[in-house]
């Protein structure tokens, strides 16, 4: 749990900054499910998500069902394995029409992004994270497809520390708007 906690926001910050950036696309305000595919060159994200699906089986049902309440909550539902090896997880947040129109939508906490818009819908971009609250510093790049309003793609990797040794982190995402009701999911917090 403690790597998905760096990653899912890495994640989540660099999707959201690319997609705002894409000034010949704009993106529909409302509720987004974000789904990561993370392989690993260790695979230990993969070996501790495997674990943690064990024990969300074995618990009882009743503690079970509230586990996937209280993560249904925050937007996050259970990880499972992905086609072709790596971890498959979804996020669902709200973007208000504030987050998408801006440049610089909120980002983890340390982190400082640069994006380069290469063509229609097209952009590089690359991180870097100090590494704060116990979590190790992070560097990485990655592409995305801004699609139609409704839908992106892209591709990161990241450079990390798991356990003190360098990791490698590939990650595929897919983003596509749900609704224009976020319900009970709350919108991106917005730092100043």
């Amino acid at each position: 749990m403690h790597l998905t906690r760096t990653i899912l926001p890495v994640a989540l910050a660099l999707a959201t900054l690319a997609v705002a950036q894409a000034a010949d696309v704009r993106l529909r305000p409302g509720l987004w499910e974000m789904q990561s595919t993370v392989k690993t060159s260790s695979g230990q994200v993969e070996a501790a998500m495997a674990k943690m699906q064990e024990q969300l089986a074995s618990m009882p049902p009743a503690q079970r069902k509230q586990m996937e309440q209280m993560m249904a909550q925050r937007g996050m539902s259970l990880p499972g394995a992905a086609e072709g090896g790596g971890t498959a997880t979804a996020l669902k947040v709200c973007m208000t029409q504030k987050d998408v129109d801006m440049d610089n939508i909120p980002t983890q906490e340390g982190c400082t992004h640069k994006v380069t818009r290469t063509g229609p819908g097209q952009l590089t971009m690359s991180f870097q994270c100090e590494g704060k609250a116990g979590q190790p510093p992070s560097s990485g790049e990655g592409t995305m497809t801004i699609e139609s309003p409704t839908a992106f793609s892209g591709r990161l990797r990241m450079h990390t520390q798991v356990q003190g040794k360098p990791e490698q982190m590939d990650m595929t995402q897919k983003g596509r708007w749900l609704s224009a009701d976020c319900g009970q999911v709350k919108p991106l917090r917005q730092e100043r």
